[in-house]
């Protein structure tokens, strides 16, 4: 993926080099954006000079570069789309575009790419649309710092910051995004590069995957989402190096994996969410070299999730580590530090002498009966705890680590 997201980048900055110049602003003859879209030809170059445009409904069909020189404002006064591009090779980069209409039957974005190929945006903002940027049927696409910000207040009344549907080799990386329904979503997306992302504050999730296989999201932020990021019916996801901090709430988590196959979580930072992971049918997937820090849940595990393997994590100072509803285990842990862990070491090798049972006996009574979490300082959970580790009656007798370390993994 990264060697053809090199090649989009390449063809993308050069594909605009030749053609003529045609500017629009209140100091030039042409005032309106529209007027400049139709005064171009196949790869002109339209520069935008500072201002406030109130226009909706562009769209251009023909290669174009679309340059804002001083963060030109497009506002579409909250009706309709904005800006709609059917061509391929159609870069827009330095505005600001404002107010693309809410609508329950229509999709209505600030800038839209349909079947449109080799392009780009950059360098742009966007406040308070009901979609922000759609890319629907298109390939070799970017993009790039942008800052989207939105004013969700219900899920139905709100639409997604960057939205791609059947789509292949898109490139969304350094952008900043809250306030909206999903900050990123995808769906039926194949070969798709996520990364050096800030998500945060959106009514659902930082990022949303569904349907889409291939893809990797690495070194983004996702913090303070109403559920952190859902991962959905897909697989050969890579996740690596990204952070999933301070989602909170009834039903909320870092990462929700369901239905996913095959896939990588590699060297991830869970901090200070109600649940860290979420599992459901979710197998053969590599978790490795992730921290789990101050979470209500470091990690919830469904029966129907297999042949996954946790090694060389590091889970530390989470209420509960591991929860699982079943007394089955069909997954692999080894290798992982434990700061609950009061074992020895004799040998002095690095890796406890006494092997570690990370779910307890009162994170069972929680998942079959919620209430019962007031008595979770209670000196009678405790001696329950205890007992249940000696002599494991109910909870998984096979879920445990067999090498815990004693020291953080690095």
């Amino acid at each position: 993926m990264r060697v053809t997201a090199a090649i989009a980048l390449i063809i993308i900055g050069f594909s605009n080099l030749y053609g003529n110049s045609v500017h629009v602003g209140s100091q030039y003859s042409l005032g309106t954006v529209s007027e400049g879209i139709s005064k171009t030809k196949s790869g002109d170059t339209l520069i935008v000079h500072e201002g406030t445009f109130l226009e909706r409904n562009l769209s251009i069909s023909h290669k174009l570069t679309l340059i804002g020189i001083g963060q030109p404002i497009i506002d579409g006064g909250q009706i309709g789309e904005i800006l709609r591009v059917v061509a391929d090779s159609v870069t827009i980069e330095g505005f600001t575009f404002i107010g693309s209409g809410l609508s329950h039957l229509d999709e209505n974005a600030a800038v839209l790419f349909e079947e449109a190929h080799f392009g780009a945006i950059r360098n742009c903002t966007f406040l308070d649309n009901y979609f922000a940027i759609y890319i629907s049927k298109s390939s070799h696409c970017l993009i790039e710092n942008n800052i989207i910000r939105g004013d969700a207040k219900t899920e139905s009344r709100s639409g997604n910051a960057i939205h791609l549907w059947y789509c292949k080799e898109i490139i969304i990386m350094g952008n900043h995004i809250s306030g909206h329904r999903d900050g990123i979503y995808l769906e039926f997306v194949e070969n798709c590069e996520v990364m050096d992302n800030k998500s945060s504050e959106n009514l659902r999730y930082g990022l949303h995957f569904m349907f889409s296989n291939h893809n990797q999201y690495h070194d983004n932020q996702f913090y303070n989402n109403g559920a952190g990021v859902a991962v959905m019916y897909s697989r050969h996801v890579d996740m690596r190096d990204n952070l999933f901090a301070d989602n909170w709430g009834s039903a909320a988590y870092g990462l929700l994996l369901k239905d996913i196959y095959d896939s990588t979580l590699i060297n991830n930072r869970f901090s200070k969410n109600t649940i860290g992971l979420y599992s459901e049918a979710s197998n053969r997937v590599q978790i490795e070299g992730n921290d789990f820090v101050s979470n209500g849940w470091a990690v919830k595990i469904m029966a129907n999730s297999m042949d996954n393997i946790f090694t060389g994590n590091n889970f530390i100072s989470n209420t509960f580590d591991i929860a699982t509803n079943s007394r089955q285990n069909f997954n692999s842990f080894n290798q992982n530090y434990w700061s609950r862990y009061r074992g020895y070491d004799l040998d002095k090798d690095g890796i406890g002498d006494v092997p570690f049972r990370p779910v307890k006996l009162f994170s069972l009574m929680i998942e079959r009966n919620e209430p019962a979490l007031m008595l979770m300082r209670s000196i009678f959970v405790e001696l329950l705890d205890l007992a249940e580790s000696y002599i494991p009656i109910l909870t998984p007798a096979t879920l445990i680590d067999e090498q815990p370390r004693m020291r953080l993994n690095s």
